[in-house]
Order: structure tokens, then C-alpha cells, then sequence
């Protein structure tokens, strides 16, 4: 039997319509507007099959003898090649349509979870975090190709500089991965799991650095350093001295709508929803609040209170910051003073700790919550805050204006 009887010269100059036989069930198929193409001819059951073997354009007379021949070996195994063939591109379709990027995964995963974030925040930081830390390095990546190599690449850069972010980001990462293999498109342990795993590979957090408290400014200084704030113009001055004067965060100050503020009653009631804690906190207002909310301009059709200079929104988070670094105090953030605060309260008042953990919003048992709200708390809480605003407005405090320890545990 003759075999490559074809040559490429001959392949090239063929141009009749037909079948011309390289030997081996290999032929080279002329049609009639001149195109040509590789067959391979077999008996299967007694029954004549043709196979395609592709262009000749795109196919070279060698590896279309590579690929008869593979064809034959099949035959050898029982196997027809051209059922062997669909099953095989059925294969490469399916595990194409399961190959799942670990940046589509990551947004599916934000898309799955973001309505039940109570922070409107939170999918705008995973976005950022995974934009700046992962998926430079395996973002592109099926997901099911992550590997402790590439989680650990994305952490090492941060992981000593940036600690908080580098444990916020492992963990994000850790979370998109478990739902990966919940959903079919990975298997095996997770890369990203901190315990009896990247604990053996990193140091703990506690090893590469301490804990960072929010810079607060001692409660002696608040006096002079609203005296400072007030001499500033623009919303944003304003916003941080409401901020301060309520004790709240900044994201509940630069959120806050007029529909939650009851000037007739001194009283702002911030819903659950932008709540850090999830539940609605009520904050009354001091008569120095008050009047900052009624410096305001009020723009129809625009509920939020402090509006920003620039289309008519409201401030953004940073705008307070901001207002901090126009007055060279960087060495502050919005956040401590919160714990100034609460350290006049502790140290120059004798209002009970558990309402002082109220005025923050922070936890407190639901016991303790339920006694508190019985009878006169919200005025007793009034009065917390009037003198809070009445010792910022103090701009020298010395030791005969200081606040008093009030005596007594009916306060």
C-alpha cells in the first residue's frame, strides 16, 4: 500500500475538483469553487465514514498525517474518532462555560450579598480593595486556578505595611472563594483561609503591628479648636462642628436628610440603615446644633443637609478630612472625637456609663437599653449634650469652668 503519495508542491498546484488519496485513508479534497481541505476515510461497522480534518490554509500536509494517524489509533481502541471528536470539543465547551474568572466571581459575590450590607459603603470598599490588591494578581485568573502562591503574592506586599487592609482583603478574598466552590467552579480547600493555614505561612497581625486608635484630641484643647472651626467658611467646617457637637461618625453627619431632623424637638433620629450597629440611634440636639442647621441652605428638591459646593450633593466622606488638613491638624482624624468625648464625659461628669455608651450609639444590653428608655432618659441625655456644647464653646477651660462631676446617681 502507498502512502504519502502527496507532496506539498502537488497539494499547492491541485486545483480539479475531487479526492486525491495520500495513503492511509488521508485525502486531499478539491471542491468545485477551488477550496481545499483534508478528509480521512474509514470503515466503521462496515459502514463508510469521512472525517474533516480542516483547511488547507490553516492545516499543513505533516499535521494532516498527524492527524490521520491519531484517528487511527482510535480506530484501534473501538473508538470511532469522529464521536471521539464531538465528545472531546463537548468537553472543552463545558469546562469553558464553568471557567469563571476570579473577578466575575468577586463581582457575582458583590452582587449576591450587596442588599443585604447595611452599609451603602460596603460593596463601593471590597470593589476598591480587591481592584488594588487581588486582582492585579489572579483577577483575569479562572477561579479555580487561585492557589496558595497567588493569595500569598497579593498579601505579602501589605501584609507588614498595611495590616488591616491586608486582613480585611485575605478575608474578602477567602469569602469569594468558599462561594466559588459552593457554586461549583473550584474545588479543594481554600487558599485564602487564615486558620491551620496562612497562619502557618504569615505572621499574625498582632506581630507586625499595633493596634491604631484614632487620633483624639485631648477634651481640654476642644474649646480652642472650635473657636478655630467656626472661623472657617464653607459647609464643610460646619458639618464637622455638628459632628463633634453630636458625637456621631462622619458618615452619619454627611448622610444625614432633613426629613430626619425634628427642629421642634431638638431631635435628629438617624434610621437603622445607616447605623453602624443596624438600629436607629436618636440624638438630641443642642441649642449651638441647631442653629448651625438653620445656617444651612435648604435647596428644593434636595434632602440632604450639609450639600457639598459642587453639584448640589451632598459631602462626601473625605470632606471633613479635608477640612482637618486646611487647618494642619492631620495628626486628627473626624473619628476621635468621638473618644474626646467620651473621655470629658468620664472624667468630668458623673453621667452613668451606660448612657454615655448610648450617646455613641454603641451596644448595650437590650436590659439595659429597655431600663434607660423608661421614664426622662431622653432628657437626661439632653442635658449631656447641652453641656458637651457648652464645653466646646468654651474656648479657655481652666479649673473653675471645667464642666462638674455631677454627684448623685439621679442624673
Amino acid at each position: 500500500m502507498q502512502i504519502n503519495r502527496l507532496s506539498v508542491k502537488a497539494v499547492e498546484a491541485q486545483t480539479k475538483p475531487g479526492l486525491y488519496a495520500d495513503g492511509l485513508g488521508l485525502y486531499l479534497q478539491v471542491a468545485k469553487g477551488g477550496a481545499k481541505s483534508w478528509i480521512f476515510r474509514y470503515m466503521l461497522a462496515g459502514r463508510p465514514r469521512k472525517m474533516g480534518l480542516g483547511s488547507v490554509n490553516t492545516v499543513s500536509l505533516k499535521l494532516a498525517r498527524e492527524r490521520a494517524g491519531d484517528a487511527r489509533l482510535k480506530l484501534l481502541d473501538a473508538d470511532d474518532p469522529i464521536e471521539k471528536r464531538k465528545a472531546e470539543r463537548l468537553e472543552k465547551l463545558a469546562a469553558s462555560a464553568t471557567a469563571l474568572t476570579f473577578k466575575e466571581a468577586a463581582e457575582a459575590y458583590i452582587k449576591a450579598h450587596r442588599s443585604g450590607w447595611k452599609n451603602i459603603k460596603h460593596a463601593a470598599q471590597w470593589k476598591a480593595t480587591l481592584e488594588a490588591y487581588a486582582y492585579p494578581v489572579f483577577g483575569e485568573l479562572a477561579v479555580g486556578r487561585v492557589d496558595v502562591g497567588l493569595v500569598l503574592k497579593a498579601l505579602e506586599a501589605i501584609w507588614t505595611t498595611k495590616p488591616e487592609t491586608a486582613t480585611r482583603v485575605r478575608g474578602r478574598i477567602e469569602s469569594i472563594l468558599d462561594w466559588a466552590t459552593a457554586r461549583g467552579y473550584r474545588h479543594g480547600d481554600n487558599p485564602a483561609r487564615w486558620r491551620g493555614h496562612l497562619d502557618k505561612l504569615l505572621p499574625a497581625r498582632s506581630k507586625v503591628a499595633k493596634v491604631k486608635h484614632h487620633a483624639a484630641l485631648p477634651y481640654a484643647e476642644i474649646g480652642a479648636f472650635v473657636a478655630d472651626v467656626r472661623q472657617m467658611e464653607g459647609t464643610s467646617p460646619k458639618a464637622l462642628e455638628f459632628a463633634i457637637l453630636t458625637a456621631t461618625r462622619t458618615g452619619e453627619v454627611v448622610g444625614a436628610r432633613w426629613q430626619e431632623i425634628d427642629t421642634d424637638n431638638a431631635l435628629w433620629t438617624i434610621p437603622g440603615d445607616r447605623m453602624k450597629a443596624g438600629k436607629e440611634h436618636r440624638v438630641p440636639l443642642s441649642d449651638r446644633a441647631l442653629a448651625i442647621l438653620d445656617s444651612l441652605p435648604r435647596e428644593k428638591g434636595n434632602d440632604a443637609v450639609f450639600i457639598g459646593d459642587k453639584g448640589g450633593k451632598a459631602l462626601s466622606n473625605m470632606a471633613l478630612l479635608m477640612t482637618l488638613r486646611r487647618m494642619d491638624r492631620d495628626d486628627l482624624t473626624t473619628h476621635g472625637f468621638r473618644s474626646t468625648f467620651r473621655d470629658w464625659a468620664a472624667e468630668q461628669t458623673a453621667f452613668p456609663n451606660e448612657m454615655l455608651e448610648m450617646a455613641l450609639a454603641h451596644t448595650v444590653s437590650d436590659k439595659t437599653e429597655a431600663a434607660y428608655r423608661r421614664g426622662d432618659l431622653m432628657e437626661k441625655r439632653r442635658r449631656l449634650m447641652a453641656d458637651w456644647a457648652a464645653y466646646c464653646a468654651t474656648t479657655k477651660p481652666t479649673a473653675s469652668n471645667v464642666t462638674p462631676i455631677r454627684s448623685g446617681a439621679n442624673v
